[in-house]
């Protein structure tokens, strides 16, 4: 045990060094998201206010309609997922284990369920992080200014990154994309199918949801309700990644 213990912070310094560039990209995307959010919040939306007033008029463009880019930030917050599992399928799983590099960390002390959980902790939490305050200033600045926003709740853009559902459908998409990895062990092949994964989840969703949006009068119910579906979608492939490895390991 006391030979492995220094194995974990060396291992997390690795992945940190190795996946800089996708952590500098989800950073990028992060602070642009919610710039552009803030931008809609304190700027687009009192002008349209004051727009609407009468004797007032005001002219537009495709980048500076409210609705144009909350429209925008919605649908690419409901498809990040998608880019995430991908990524975890392709980078962070399958090419380590096609080149070889798994096998050779699991001979020099750190075993294959250390190397696993050291990969999706170090990349859950940047995920997780970001996603999270995604989500809460998505549903901050709808909530306060959807007198001004033509789509409604139950849209997908606007119900997938208003609240916990998308931080769960991003851990969601990491597991899934591990365990496209270790299934297929090949870089291109693990990205597609992990890919394809959570859009079949995405779609899933929007199906499984779209005939009860009639005779609810509330979003949290519905909301709460595909998030903990998501979860136990999330916590099956993670158990099912273990057990993989542990075989493929063996």
């Amino acid at each position: 045990m006391t030979a492995l213990a220094p194995a974990r912070p060396a291992v997390r310094r690795t992945l940190l060094r190795l996946h800089r560039p996708a952590l500098l990209v989800w950073t990028a995307f992060v602070l642009l998201a919610a710039g552009a959010l803030f931008w809609v919040h304190h700027t687009a939306a009192p002008r349209d206010r004051d727009c609407a007033r009468p004797g007032h008029w005001c002219t537009y463009t495709a980048l500076t309609d409210t609705n144009n880019v909350m429209n925008l930030l919605g649908e690419a917050l409901s498809y990040a997922p998608c880019a995430v599992a991908a990524w975890a399928g392709a980078a962070l799983i399958g090419r380590e284990l096609e080149t070889g590099t798994a096998r050779l960390a699991w001979t020099q002390a750190v075993t294959p369920v250390r190397w696993l959980t050291a990969k999706l902790t170090t990349a859950a939490l940047p995920l997780l992080t970001g996603s999270a305050l995604l989500a809460l200033v998505y549903g901050r600045v709808w909530s306060a200014d959807h007198d001004v926003l033509v789509t409604h709740w139950t849209w997908d853009r606007v119900f997938v990154p208003r609240g916990p559902l998308l931080p769960a459908l991003v851990l969601c998409a990491l597991v899934l994309g591990a365990l496209a990895g270790l299934a297929l062990r090949r870089t291109l092949p693990a990205l597609a199918a992990a890919c394809a994964a959570t859009l079949a989840l995405r779609l899933y969703l929007h199906e499984l949801w779209r005939p009860l949006r009639g005779p609810l009068t509330g979003f949290w119910p519905l909301h709460l309700a595909a998030t903990g579906l998501v979860l136990a979608v999330a916590s099956t492939a993670g158990a099912a990644a273990y057990a993989l490895l542990r075989r493929r390991a063996a």
